[in-house]
């Protein structure tokens, strides 16, 4: 059994490895531990969802790892009772002890098999995202359609909408769903980017792989262990524990005025080390720049601002050449 529930203080201590094991609750379901920072709760009459709940892919990211060990701890306690299979996932737990997003490289652009593609095919992110794609597989495989998975994550900048969600591309005869945008409507979220391309991010994963309805969730902003302050998050907190605990979640009827959709224009990638921004570092999330604005040079690249209304999104010129340094997105709608 894990000593006082706290099965992400167990996994932080032993990072790098943990023996599977197994117990039962007493309420007779089934927690079974695959890995650290791994762990499925098999619930002894289970309802028809499959649910995925993934935090720390990079591990300052904390809000949402404290959000899903709070859950976890009284699940296993016995405070609740879960409904539906869950698979619970800590990402980089050894990101998480160092407090740093990652130890050699970002964990979220290295699913669909970018792990065993490049250089540094032995790095820890790349050995830990093959691992877990290969959890997720195990978690989905025999369960039904109504498969779930929200990747839980915090920005690294402010943002003008604090809480938002990327939602991954979906290939062709799928479509967007009402009641997914509902759900994270009650989790707190209202803006959506929608995403028309393939990439290599965990919910894009599970999303193409499974069929799953995979969302990239941002709860606010980066701050560390212990300095979130958690009133910030009760919508998302107390949505996720009826998704666990209850057969369906009550949602608000649809309204469209309700909800910002923004599609992706424009991916800006990093082509050589002079890459940088020509806006302020304090500039958050889905700010709006003039048409012709000059966002950012790159040795003799130059990026402006080419659409009426072409907002930034998760600009950050530190990372490695190649990868991406913003997104530029625009308004667009779903549905009436």
């Amino acid at each position: 059994m894990i000593p006082d529930h706290d099965f992400l203080a167990l996994s932080r201590a032993n990072e790098w490895q943990l023996e599977p094991f197994s117990f039962s609750l007493p309420n007779g379901d089934r927690a079974e531990v695959w890995d650290t920072g791994i762990l499925c709760l098999e619930p002894a009459n289970p309802g028809a969802k499959a649910l995925v709940l993934s935090s720390g892919i990079h591990g300052n990211e904390t809000a949402p790892i404290e959000i899903c060990n709070d859950l976890l701890r009284r699940l296993l306690s016995g405070e609740l009772q879960a409904r539906h299979r869950t698979l619970f996932i800590f990402g980089n737990l050894a990101a998480m002890n160092l407090g740093v997003r990652e130890i050699e490289e970002n964990m979220n652009r290295l699913f669909s098999g970018a792990h065993s593609r490049g250089a540094g095919l032995c790095n820890r992110e790349r050995m830990r995202a093959k691992r877990l794609e290969q959890y997720v597989a195990r978690f989905f495989a025999g369960s039904g359609d109504d498969r779930c998975h929200y990747d839980l994550h915090t920005a690294i900048r402010g943002s003008r909408h604090e809480k938002f969600a990327v939602y991954p591309f979906l290939g062709e005869g799928r479509e967007y769903s009402q009641e997914q945008v509902r759900f994270l409507g009650a989790c707190g979220v209202r803006t959506f980017l929608l995403s028309e391309g393939a990439t290599t991010t965990f919910s894009y994963f599970s999303t193409r792989e499974f069929g799953a309805h995979g969302f990239t969730v941002e709860l606010g902003k980066v701050r560390p262990f212990g300095e979130n302050d958690m009133t910030r998050f009760i919508e998302a907190r107390m949505a996720l524990e009826a998704l666990v605990t209850r057969d369906a979640v009550v949602l608000e009827p649809w309204h469209a005025d309700d909800f910002l959709f923004f599609r992706i224009a424009r991916v800006i990638n990093k082509r050589s080390e002079a890459f940088r921004f020509l806006f302020a570092d304090d500039v958050e999330n889905f700010t709006e720049f003039p048409r012709g604005f000059l966002l950012a040079e790159d040795g003799e690249l130059r990026y402006q601002v080419e659409a009426e209304r072409e907002a930034v999104v998760f600009p950050n010129a530190k990372v490695a050449v190649g990868q991406r340094t913003m997104l530029l997105v625009v308004p667009t709608r779903l549905w009436p």
